[in-house]
Formats: structure tokens, sequence, C-alpha cells
């Protein structure tokens, strides 16, 4: 049983950084903010920094690999239009190219970014069907945007360490019953 404080001492406080980024945050899709802070709590890898980095980041911490897994948090590589790169989290997958994300300051929503989304289209477009190419659907466009964003791959929350804690993905995200610590986190954020 003691082990279990510290830990929700953790969630608590990745909880609280969330919804104090919005004052009228009940829960992580009410979340106004950077895309960096809104994934670390929505798939509970405890990755930081901008956001290009995660990838290097999470070698011998969390397992990484080219494929989309419900939580796994896909990492954007730093490009013009994206300096400090991107991340979202895998929601749902729909086929070997199609996945859903959730994510953080992607489109405008009432002509402000920040917004955090849920279910948006994500397309895999590389030649090897590697996930290292893809589109996202873009709010402002009503449709799939025309940009090719490079990517690194996924890092999942499965530890690669045993001292490094196993993420669990915000039951927002998922639509699963969140585990005793999540639901406490629920009931305490309201």
């Amino acid at each position: 049983m003691y082990r279990v404080i510290p830990k929700l001492a953790r969630l608590f406080a990745a909880a609280s950084v969330v919804l104090a980024a919005s004052a009228q945050a009940t829960s992580l899709l009410d979340y106004v903010g950077e895309c960096v802070p809104f994934a670390r709590a929505a798939s509970g890898i405890q990755i930081y920094g901008d956001a290009w980095t995660w990838w290097d980041q999470a070698e011998g911490k969390y397992k990484r690999g080219s494929a989309p897994r419900e939580g796994a948090v896909i990492v954007f590589a730093k490009t013009t239009r994206l300096p400090l790169g991107h991340v979202a989290v895998i929601s749902r997958v729909v086929t070997s190219r199609v996945a859903m994300v959730t994510h953080a300051n992607w489109s405008r929503l009432n002509g402000e970014r920040g917004h955090a989304e849920q279910d948006v289209t994500l397309t895999d477009v590389s030649d090897d069907n590697d996930w290292s190419a893809v589109k996202v659907w873009y709010r402002d466009r009503d449709g799939l945007g025309t940009t090719v964003y490079p990517t690194y791959g996924f890092i999942y929350g499965t530890p690669e360490a045993k001292k490094t804690a196993r993420a669990r993905p915000a039951a927002e995200l998922t639509g699963h019953d969140p585990d005793e610590v999540g639901a406490m986190i629920d009931v305490y954020a309201r």
C-alpha cells in the first residue's frame, strides 16, 4: 500500500497540471494549451521537453515501434511547419493505415489554437506502411490535411526498464473504465 501513495501523488500532479492549464477544464478534453503536457497527462508517459525530443528520450525507458496501438504516443519530427514537433495519443486503431488520435493544439476552434480534439483521423501515407509519414484531419479544412508530416514512430506505455512504471492512457481517450487510481483522479478533478 505504501508504494501506491507516491504513484497516486504523481498522477494527481499530472492531472492537476492539465486541469490548471484551463480554468474551465473538467476533463482532459476541455484542455487548452500545448500538445506536450496534454499527451503526457492523457497517455501517462512521463517524458518532458519539446515534442520532437520524445522519441530519443523514450529510448531505454519505454518501448517504441512503428505500429499504432491504443494509448501509444506518435511523435512527429521537427519540420519547418512544426518547429517543436508534435505528439498525439492514439485513441483507436481503425485499419493498418488509419488510426484516430486525441491531441491538443492542432486545429483552430473558434479561431483559437490549443484546444484538445478527440478521435481525429490520422492516415499513414508512407511507402512501406510503417507510419513514417502521415496526414492529419484538419478541422479548418474540414478534411484530411494536404501536408505530409514525417514521424519517428510510436512510444508505448510499456516500460523497457523495471524502474519505469507502466503508463496508462486516460479513460476519455479509450472509452475504457479507468483503474482505481484513474477513478480517484476523476472524482478529485470534479
